[in-house]
């Protein structure tokens, strides 16, 4: 089989994993069907931000306590996705895909049914512990079937679905959630997942686990010194966008003057942000990888200072929040450069990304919810996210360092 170079140093892909010689009617129906997953889990990761204190009003908790099942969900990604992913090695991608997303719809059905605070917690995490491994599964499927240049906007389209939740399943969720009951959400993203099923059954072909699959072989990305380094530029970098997120509502009443009614417009245009990052974004890297990965952390420091300054006003608020939403082009770029390194342990490695991304949705909230609870108020998650994202530019430049010094060994 013929083989395309691996940037850093990494073993090759195989050709037909660099382009699927599909149609492109094929392809486009597959990732729509990976993007509508997405979707539903974005719709039911983000859109719990917004709704916070009514969760905290019904369950009778403080708003910071309520936070606990956004870690919660957060912590079941990161636990899932490398125990699913591991255990998993020898199962077809679609096969895969249909088991996640069967699970995904269960559990956030049952949260919605959920009679108390502990038990809605423990079901948030359960209910996150195959979000990873979907994400990770989904582009690996979607950058399998372009060219390999164009592997960053390929993963960058099934991402599309998780921004898309943003501007349109957060923004109205979080109005039926204010209106009527939160719980509305949970069953409405369970529906969403039953859907995704039916979608990936119909539109991607049965096939075969890759040749020499196991879990040791999976296992292999642990070794890897740039596997780890990646994992950190997001684990902490990203969770400066998380730490503004998760308290976003509470910022937009209690520091703005802004009316409870207003925070999905604010929703929506987080959601307008993480589109254009993602669709940004993902050309950028696809054309400068690494100065992409770095420009998305400045970008985040900046912007969650000048939250940090401007956060009395609503139409700075307004901004900022849309500003901290473009900073999500790190997502696709991330996903890129952990198959660049992570040689044939690829399905961990890409499982993997997201158990980071959810390590920084965990630590982004519990750093907010510290700044808070310590009477800094609601706009010093501004801050606390910044110093996130330059402890993200310091494991990129360790990253960097490494590798230079790899190449001259």
């Amino acid at each position: 089989m013929s083989e395309v170079p691996c940037a850093d140093g990494a073993c090759p892909i195989p050709a037909a994993e660099a382009a699927g010689g599909r149609t492109a009617l094929e392809v486009a129906l597959v990732i729509f069907a990976l993007a509508v997953g997405g979707f539903g889990i974005g719709t039911g990761e983000f859109a719990i931000m917004g709704l916070l204190p009514n969760i905290a009003a019904e369950f009778a908790v403080t708003t910071p306590q309520a936070g606990y099942s956004i870690s919660a969900y957060a912590i079941g990604v990161v636990v899932g996705a490398p125990i699913i992913a591991v255990l998993s090695a020898r199962l077809a991608r679609r096969t895969l895909l249909l088991g996640l997303m069967a699970i995904f719809a269960l559990g956030n059905v049952a949260s919605a049914m959920a009679p108390d605070f502990g038990s809605f917690v423990l079901l948030r995490f359960l209910t996150g512990l195959p979000h990873g491994a979907y994400f990770g599964v989904a582009a690996l499927v979607a950058a399998s079937m372009v060219a390999r240049n164009r592997r960053t906007q390929a993963v960058g389209y099934v991402m599309l679905g998780l921004t898309s939740a943003t501007l349109v399943g957060t923004p109205v969720a979080t109005w039926v959630g204010q209106e009527l009951t939160w719980r509305l959400l949970f069953a409405s993203v369970g529906v969403i997942g039953l859907i995704t099923a039916v979608l990936i059954w119909i539109f991607l072909p049965a096939d075969k686990a890759p040749a020499g699959s196991s879990a040791l072989r999976e296992l292999g990305a642990f070794r890897r010194k740039q596997v780890w380094f990646t994992l950190g530029i997001g684990a902490v970098g990203f969770g400066g966008l998380f730490c503004v997120f998760s308290y976003i509502a509470s910022t937009a009443t209690e520091v703005a003057g802004m009316s409870p009614a207003q925070v999905p417009i604010l929703m929506a245009l987080f959601g307008a942000g993480m589109i254009s990052g993602t669709t940004i974004g993902s050309r950028l890297a696809d054309r400068a990888l690494m100065a992409t990965i770095a420009g998305s952390l400045i970008w985040t420091g900046l912007v969650g200072l000048l939250l940090y300054a401007t956060a009395t006003s609503a139409v700075m608020l307004s901004l900022c929040v849309f500003l901290v939403g473009c900073s999500v082009a790190i997502g696709p770029a991330l996903q890129t450069r952990l198959m660049d390194v992570a040689a044939d342990a690829q399905t961990l490695a890409a499982a993997l990304n997201h158990s980071a991304f959810n390590i920084a949705n965990a630590l982004g909230a519990w750093l907010g919810g510290i700044a808070i609870s310590l009477g800094y108020g609601y706009a010093s998650t501004g801050w606390v996210g910044a110093i996130l994202a330059v402890f993200g530019l310091c494991v990129l430049a360790l990253s960097l360092a490494s590798d230079r010094r790899a190449r001259h060994a």
